[in-house]
């Protein structure tokens, strides 16, 4: 081949191999792009709140939809499908477009209400109150409270005495309603829910019927029990008559005779001073 004709012949060789790796690769990239875009994301379908659902209540058609889920982020425990959902009561508030999990649900045989907030091994113990009793109405579902009880002074109890029976105890409701209010509006009532153990709903049966029932209102978030050694009527005013009060004479002391002071001069920046030192 003539060296003028070489170069031309590389250039077109070149050209030519560019194009069919070109083509190549763009066949490859079209067979492999085609299953992915092909493929439907995977999704399930998951049960939302259709509006804000408060503790006990009642789960019906109206208050559930379905939506489709991203499969890879569903949410553990949640509930597939109105049918088992509905008919179930809530034992936790459930917000609005919140996933209904089996977590936050009872079970269809235990239905509403309050008997499905009470927690395993505890109680639900009534307590009679007045407005003073229960803290004026703030008293409400979700607070906590301490128990005082009151017993006056008898036969055997020289004095009335006072004591903390129960400490950092839970309100479960307040009258029938075992909701708060969203603005935190008093209620009242003239009878609280508490929940309890078996043994101190025991000691508050007996308390109610052999004295006066108090209740203390806490911050929700201080759960730490105070150690109390109660309050006795002695406490409110000293015991007995203080004698009054007379102006007592106490006889002065023998004057002490003081040696002779010494008395030093001194000059400081051109200030004079004098310093005094006493002999014992």
């Amino acid at each position: 081949m003539p060296r003028k004709r070489r170069p031309w012949f590389m250039l077109l060789l070149a050209l030519t191999s560019g194009v069919v790796a070109a083509l190549l690769a763009l066949r490859y990239l079209r067979e492999r792009t085609t299953p992915l875009m092909a493929a439907e994301p995977r999704t399930a379908s998951i049960v939302l709140s259709a509006r804000n659902l408060p503790v006990g209540a009642m789960v019906t058609e109206r208050d559930l939809k379905v939506v489709s889920w991203p499969g890879t982020t569903v949410p553990s425990g949640y509930i597939r499908s109105v049918k088992d959902a509905v008919g179930r009561g809530v034992i936790t508030p459930v917000s609005e477009n919140e996933p209904l999990l089996d977590s936050k649900m009872s079970t269809k045989d235990a239905g509403g209400g309050l008997p499905i907030i009470i927690r395993d091994g505890m109680r639900a113990m009534s307590v009679r109150v007045d407005e003073v009793i229960g803290v004026a109405g703030f008293v409400l579902p979700g607070t906590r409270v301490d128990v005082l009880l009151t017993l006056d002074k008898n036969s055997e109890r020289p004095q009335s005495i006072t004591k903390t029976l129960l400490q950092n105890v839970q309100t479960l409701a307040a009258g029938q309603s075992v909701t708060r209010d969203k603005e935190g509006k008093p209620q009242t009532v003239t009878v609280i829910t508490l929940l309890v153990s078996p043994e101190n709903a025991e000691l508050l049966a007996l308390a109610s019927k052999e004295g006066r029932l108090q209740l203390a209102l806490r911050n929700t978030l201080d759960t730490l029990a105070v150690s109390t050694s109660g309050a006795r009527a002695d406490k409110l005013s000293p015991s007995g008559n203080p004698a009054p009060n007379r102006p007592q004479r106490t006889r002065a002391a023998a004057p002490v005779p003081r040696a002779n002071p010494t008395v030093v001069e001194g000059y400081r920046g051109g200030e004079r001073t004098l310093t005094t030192f006493q002999k014992p």
